[in-house]
């Protein structure tokens, strides 16, 4: 594999699987993290993807990856995140899910929980609580996002505007080391804000591949939120900052 050729994979990783690591890339290639260091700095210039701490991720303002590609990406780390998340969630209660691939793995194990009610715009998640014996389940209607099978923009706003909720659940497409969150669609970011401003208990769902990650739209910042669940630790800054404003960070 040549220079070109390697680059071209790089980029065509990054994309298709969100943030990848100096390191991780250089024992992929077989080269050595010089060499990657080298190739990033080269394709960052050029636009193509955007540098980070000891890592490489998608460039601002480019759309998120498909659902079925994110679906892989850090699956374990999702996995435990929402097997946290479920013992925040008691029998009868009732919840706004959101979309994303993290809170479609949470809705896979909400059989667990009896009589619960949920309302959501994912239908990933909607598809997940039909065989929930025990669940009342509401969907959005209107204009369907195809690439990501879920209901944005107005129509999920005036949705979730219309209910009250004990628990909303989101994830979001990425966050800064200072605890920024973004997203790729303002639309998206408009239903969420309707879903949080309706729930009475508001929990956000993060797993690493989102860390030191940038996108095109801002989306509020981790002290919005009650309860925080990662797969991993963020930067003790961070942590002292959630602490201070009295957010619940689980990792």
């Amino acid at each position: 594999m040549n220079t070109l050729q390697r680059r071209q994979q790089i980029v065509a990783l990054i994309n298709q699987s969100g943030r990848q690591s100096l390191e991780s890339m250089a024992k992929q290639f077989g080269v050595t993290i010089q060499t990657i260091r080298s190739d990033v700095r080269v394709l960052a210039n050029r636009g193509l993807l955007m540098r980070q701490h000891g890592s490489a991720a998608p460039f601002p303002g480019r759309e998120n990856v498909e659902f079925d590609q994110r679906q892989i990406v850090n699956r374990s780390g999702k996995q435990v995140i929402a097997e946290h998340c479920l013992t925040l969630i008691s029998d009868y209660h009732s919840l706004f899910l959101g979309t994303g691939t993290t809170v479609e793995q949470l809705a896979m194990l909400l059989s667990a929980r009896q009589g619960i009610r949920v309302m959501t715009n994912n239908l990933h998640a909607a598809t997940q609580l039909c065989h929930h014996p025990d669940c009342e389940l509401i969907i959005a209607g209107g204009l369907v996002r195809k690439r990501d099978q879920d209901v944005v923009g107005g129509d999920a706003l005036r949705f979730f505007s219309r209910f009250r909720v004990d628990v909303g659940i989101v994830s979001v497409g990425g966050m800064n080391r200072q605890g920024q969150l973004y997203d790729y669609n303002t639309d998206e970011v408009m239903a969420r804000e309707a879903l949080l401003e309706n729930a009475r208990l508001r929990i956000l769902l993060l797993d690493s591949s989102k860390f030191d990650t940038e996108a095109s739209c801002s989306a509020g910042h981790l002290t919005d939120y009650d309860v925080v669940v990662m797969d991993q630790a963020p930067v003790p800054t961070l942590r002292n900052r959630l602490s201070a404003e009295k957010v619940r960070l689980i990792y």
